[in-house]
């Protein structure tokens, strides 16, 4: 295990801190973006979010970004259009935390909904967004881009905020 993996390594717990994506984050964030998809959103993409006031937020550990989240808002509904982790600390509650936050920021914003879509072969992110309350409302037919110039559906999924909290506050 390395040490950017065991949160002990030093004898001492290392700590998490999340934050505004700033544009000085956007290398690292497409890099750790390269890194899990293969079908990456450029750097380009994550300045367009940051200019048009996305809610864009960058979690660090040791002074790197090691995951981040991407949520639009309008009209009373959130869209988380990004959320990853880099992938040597996933599976280690980061990306729950980061959720978390996001649907925080959204309910602090008088959303009464937030949407996204997760690709049907990512049963972890499927499983994280379920855990929360999250619950599958459609089907997008070949939304992403999938190997040999296929194309994967996406799974349409929905939490309702409107009703109170789910009892999980975050940051």
């Amino acid at each position: 295990m390395s040490a950017a993996a065991d949160p002990a390594a030093h004898g001492q717990p290392r700590l998490v801190r999340f934050r505004a994506m700033m544009p000085g984050d956007l290398p690292a964030v497409a890099a750790v973006e390269r890194a899990s998809y293969a079908f990456p959103w450029s750097e380009g993409i994550f300045r367009d979010c940051l200019r048009v006031g996305y809610l864009c937020r960058v979690a660090e550990l040791d002074g790197a970004v090691v995951a981040y989240g991407v949520v639009a808002m309008g009209a009373g509904e959130a869209h988380i259009l990004n959320l990853c982790v880099r992938g040597d600390l996933r599976g280690r509650s980061v990306g729950r935390q980061m959720l978390l936050l996001l649907l925080e920021r959204s309910r602090q914003a008088d959303m009464r909904a937030v949407f996204l879509e997760v690709r049907p072969s990512n049963p972890h992110a499927i499983a994280l967004y379920q855990s929360v309350g999250f619950a599958q409302v459609g089907v997008r037919k070949g939304y992403y881009q999938a190997p040999d110039n296929g194309r994967e559906d996406a799974l349409v999924l929905k939490l309702d905020l409107a009703g109170g909290r789910d009892g999980a506050s975050a940051c």
